[in-house]
């Protein structure tokens, strides 16, 4: 009997037990563990349900285009339970600011956007979000091919450099450093743009021009979709839900919560690997395993793998980004007006910084209209929204109580909305109902400029630790999509490894 140990209870972990679990069923002599420290599995995915609001503690869904995650939610019987995100009233919001207003205002995006990209010049015109040089920079673009074509480096650059050369300065601003900084929490002159805009990449390499690849719908990461579809997808009883059946599938005695992996150990005979763990009851215990799955976030696996191999875990990502969440939930939408669309994220330049806080800068990074980007989300008549704080202001909040997160949130949310186009602009927001705060620190790793490369070689040096594979959110990718895929294919293999 192979045994597999699975250290990490979030969405990789689990989808790892579940695909050992299934290869069991079906005959396979195979067997895991799945070590979680905490009292809880599931990670960062965590549903909240109470008074007829459905209120996620970390992601809300996943992008559709992506299969895997609906692949699995239809394999354990969830396919009943998969809802699209209301695309026909779609629109994101950016926080303008200026000398004039510091404050800010929400500005909408033009239609037909694709990141940073727009698929309808036309859509430009009488924009507020961009000024006439920018407005001008779109339109240069699709003539510029033979250019941008050659103006391609041959190794990786950051987003920042990215956007600059096709579109300049104001467009990655106002558009793609907010829109990559509410996905990674990142910084967009840091962010590798060959690791989180990969399609993008692509396109650039077969066109030149985005705006032209956008318009000829070449683009990977929309080709296949259907037209019935969402952009995004997410589960009607919140994705605590695939949790619960996942760990429905699992036979009991697989799982440990409250149990801390120490160090993991090379055996010299035997089973390929030693585990080292620890109880929160201060209880201590040794196995040996066939095969490692580390599932662990990127502190918890750098620790673990550096005595293994220092070199290899220097390649790891080296920074990681921290958010709090707050969500508030309401009886009366009338009370609580938002602009139509999914919610507003916040360029860097309106944040605060890391030294001295602007106090006319808003703390937050994004905020989601909950209850208009999914159905099933409130009762008849109720509202959601979610804020969220991330880099350095998250740092700092995460340190106040729950309370007073909440009190800073409502401060914030209010300066934003109040200054909505008026059709949004009503009276002050009324006490939630419910009120759900989470930390996330240290939740996102950066995809630094060479992050490709450097995980290509970490994972050439692994090739000599036979049965220890990395998973997680620090290689390749932060989705759930891709989060799910990579810990099947690990688990794949991993079983019927020799």
């Amino acid at each position: 009997m192979k045994r597999i140990a699975i250290v990490g209870g979030g969405i990789a972990g689990l989808a790892a037990a579940y695909e050992v679990a299934r290869m069991a069923r079906e005959g396979v002599a195979v067997e895991a563990t799945v070590f979680e420290s905490s009292n809880r599995f599931g990670g960062l995915i965590e549903t909240v349900r109470e008074g007829g609001f459905t209120v996620e503690g970390g992601p809300d869904g996943w992008v559709t285009a992506k299969p895997w995650a609906r692949e699995l939610a239809i394999e354990v019987g969830l396919g009943d339970e998969l809802i699209a995100s209301n695309d026909a009233t779609r629109k994101t919001w950016i926080l303008l600011s200026t000398p004039e207003n510091p404050t800010g205002r929400l500005v909408a995006m033009p239609a037909g956007f694709n990141m940073m990209v727009p698929s309808d010049l036309s859509a430009l015109d009488g924009s507020p979000l961009f000024n006439d040089a920018a407005i001008a920079a779109y339109r240069a673009e699709p003539a510029r091919v033979a250019e941008l074509r050659a103006a391609v480096p041959a190794h990786d650059e950051s987003v920042a450099d990215f956007t600059l050369r096709h579109f300049g300065a104001e467009v990655l601003d106002r558009v793609a450093a907010p829109l990559l900084g509410g996905v990674f929490g990142g910084d967009a002159r840091k962010l590798s743009v060959r690791a989180v805009m990969p399609a993008f990449v692509a396109m650039e390499r077969e066109h030149g021009s985005l705006i032209a690849a956008l318009q000829a719908g070449s683009q990977p990461a929309t080709r296949n979709l259907q037209p019935v579809t969402g952009i995004f997808t997410t589960l009607c009883s919140g994705l605590g839900t695939l949790v619960e059946r996942l760990i429905a599938t699992l036979p009991a005695h697989w799982l440990r919560p409250h149990t801390t992996v120490t160090s993991i150990r090379a055996n010299a005979s035997g089973p390929r690997w030693q585990v080292v763990t620890t109880t929160h009851a201060k209880q201590t215990a040794s196995e040996s395993y066939d095969a490692v799955l580390l599932a662990t976030p990127l502190d918890a696996t750098r620790r673990l793998i550096a005595p293994l191999d220092a070199a290899a875990a220097e390649l790891l990502p080296v920074e990681s980004s921290s958010a709090v969440l707050v969500a508030f939930c309401y009886a009366d939408a009338s009370r609580v007006p938002v602009p139509p669309g999914f919610g507003f994220l916040v360029p860097l330049t309106s944040a605060a910084p890391d030294e001295e806080p602007d106090p006319s800068a808003n703390l937050l990074l994004a905020c989601t209209f909950v209850d208009q980007k999914f159905p099933h989300r409130v009762p008849p008549g109720g509202r959601q929204v979610r804020a969220f704080f991330g880099g350095a202001a998250a740092d700092r909040i995460a340190r106040c109580n729950n309370d007073e997160i909440a009190a800073i949130a409502r401060l914030e949310l209010a300066r934003v909305l109040n200054t909505a186009p008026p059709h949004a602009a009503t009276a002050p927001a009324p006490v939630p109902v419910l009120t759900v705060v989470r930390r996330w620190p240290n939740s996102l790793p950066q995809y630094a400029v060479g992050h490709l490369d450097r995980i290509a070689e970490l994972e050439a040096r692994l090739n000599d630790l036979v049965g220890l594979t990395l998973l997680g959110n620090a290689l390749h990718g932060v989705g759930i999509p891709d989060l799910i895929c990579n810990a099947r294919q690990a688990a794949r293999a991993a079983a019927s490894d020799n």
